[in-house]
């Protein structure tokens, strides 16, 4: 713990060493999106989301409901999900 507050120097940049973490933590997202537009383009049109694609979240929210519902219907141990 007592390391955190070392200054270390980045690109002759000083900072303390907590800083230096959430610098590289910060840092790393902006490379996955590096790498999943480069999958994109290389994709084409085969390109599939990742998550949610755009323009179906009302369908998906629909699927995940039904599926607590069918859940709950045959589960006496489930709760009822919050709202």
């Amino acid at each position: 713990v007592a390391d955190l507050d070392r200054t270390i120097y980045i690109r002759s940049e000083p900072l303390k060493a907590a800083d230096a973490i959430l610098r590289q933590l910060a840092h790393y997202p902006y490379h996955v999106g590096q790498i999943v537009y480069l999958g994109k383009c290389l994709a084409g049109p085969d390109w599939q989301s990742l998550s949610i694609p755009k323009g179906a979240s009302a369908q998906y929210l629909q699927k995940v409901q039904a599926e607590q519902q069918q859940k709950a219907a045959t589960d006496p141990n489930s709760s009822p999900t919050e709202k």
